[in-house]
């Protein structure tokens, strides 16, 4: 059995690996690269792989750098199966037409600056049109948690509930190359305990080798409930001095979390006359298909729709979708809460809302999740005084605030905790730790190693290793 890593490989963006045996080989995740503008396209242009060599493909969850790029695998001429669960599929019914939409979109301001400005910036054509993901949800198979699925010759498919993300799941691949067998785990990206919305990580019996995630391999979460305080407190005296409060959120799950998190504290009269703007399609989108799916759902969670009371609804909230609409919250003085994607800020309505508001001391950016190297969102959490929006460098003025703890990633606790787990339930020898920077991972590695860990691996981009 060897595994390449094509992407998420010491960086955390681009998900995409390769398992290959003698009779099958499959593609896990086939995510976007966010980054650097150039590299960005460079690098997303490129596949890595052959579509026709493929048996098979599977799909973690739903986030783009997991999946974005299938419409691309198909673009370019692959016709399998792209198995995920239920609740992913219908996901990614709108997250990859809105991907598409988002590129055509940003292809044709940017263009259009470019012409009328002579801005130095390159021409932008979209990697792949809304036709382009259409055809690729025609390859979708949903199945289940605990499903067990032949995908392959000598290759079996059972997914667990990952908590990270609505339908996010660990991949079990049971591997039978010529009567060597092997258990493979690949996490995806593995979720939290104890936060709301999902049911905590499930640990999967027997593996031999386990792919991890290790994103936050180098620090610990504080409690989500610290954060619910904190977001209240920037959120009264941003208010307080007829600022606007704005948060760039991933539309799937975290837009979610906030929701949850406002609801609670408008309950404790903590921001009860403050207007909650939900400005994103897509979060719209995404916002229903969770209330589809309570088989994904916490106790917690599932009580409140078993009352009637939903999750994610509560006086002074509004979900927008209409692009005037859009346009009138910049024009407002109105002090408010604006939640708006993407959650890097490298696209999005919520890009309209950083050039509207980056240049005032009375405005706050939230940051409440990770930023990868070279976009705009970490550009903002290192305070850098000029920012670039639409091509054009502006002034950072307003506050930014950086609340991490709202993060869907598990922390090195939760990895370590994880990793003994696998290992108490089979006979784990290997584990790969992708989905993170270097130094996070070295960290991670040396803790695992400090556990009795003996082979933990690091592979960088295009390495290939057989166990």
């Amino acid at each position: 059995m060897e595994i390449e890593c094509l992407g998420a490989a010491q960086t955390v963006t681009g998900s995409k690996h390769i398992l290959r045996t003698q009779h099958a080989t499959i593609l896990l995740d086939c995510g976007l690269f966010q980054g650097r503008r150039r590299e960005s396209i460079d690098l997303n242009h490129r596949l890595g792989v052959d579509p026709r060599e493929l048996d098979a493909v599977i799909l973690s969850h739903a986030h783009m750098d997991h999946s974005g790029a299938l419409p691309l695998l198909v673009k370019h001429g692959y016709e399998g199966p792209i198995y995920t669960t239920p609740a992913t599929r219908d996901l990614c019914a709108a997250m990859l037409l809105d991907s598409a939409m988002i590129q055509e979109a940003d292809a044709r301001y940017i263009n259009k600056v470019i012409e009328r400005d002579g801005a130095k910036m390159d021409p932008v054509v979209p990697l792949y049109t809304e036709n382009d993901a259409v055809q690729a949800l025609g390859y979708f198979i949903g199945v289940p948690y605990h499903r067990r699925q032949r995908i392959a010759p000598g290759i079996d498919l059972e997914f667990f509930d990952a908590g990270h993300v609505l339908g996010s799941a660990l991949v079990v691949l049971d591997v039978d190359d010529d009567g060597t067998r092997k258990r493979f785990l690949f996490t995806g990206d593995l979720g939290r305990r104890h936060m709301p919305i999902l049911r905590d990580p499930e640990i999967p019996m027997g593996a031999s080798v386990l792919m991890m995630e290790s994103t936050y391999g180098d620090r610990v979460h504080p409690p989500i409930e610290e954060m619910d305080d904190a977001l209240g407190t920037i959120i009264e005296r941003t208010i307080a001095r007829r600022g606007k409060v704005v948060i760039p959120s991933f539309a799937l799950e975290r837009a979610q979390e906030l929701l949850f998190t406002m609801k609670r504290l408008r309950q404790k009269g903590r921001i009860a006359r403050v207007p909650v703007y939900v400005d994103s399609p897509l979060t719209v989108k995404v916002t229903d298909v969770f209330k589809l799916h309570p088989e994904c759902f916490d106790s917690e969670a599932l009580a409140l729709i078993g009352g009637a009371d939903s999750p994610f609804d509560f006086e002074g909230l509004r979900y927008v979708s209409d692009k005037e609409d859009s346009k009138a919250l910049d024009a407002s003085s109105e002090p408010c809460v604006v939640i708006s994607a993407s959650g890097m800020c490298e696209g999005g309505r919520v890009l309209h809302h950083l050039k509207a508001t980056v240049e005032s001391e009375r405005n706050v950016i939230v940051i409440v999740g990770f930023q990868a190297q070279h976009t705009l969102g970490r550009r903002i959490v290192e305070r850098r005084p000029r920012v670039r929006i639409f091509g054009v460098e502006r002034d950072l003025r307003a506050e930014v605030a950086v609340l991490n703890g709202f993060s869907a990633h598990a922390d090195k606790r939760d990895l370590l905790g994880f990793a003994e787990s696998v290992r108490d339930r089979g006979s784990l020898g290997n584990v790969v730790l992708v989905h993170g920077e270097p130094v996070a991972q070295r960290a991670l590695a040396d803790a695992l190693g400090r556990r009795g860990f003996s082979k933990v691996h690091i592979p960088a981009a295009g390495d290939r290793r057989t166990f």
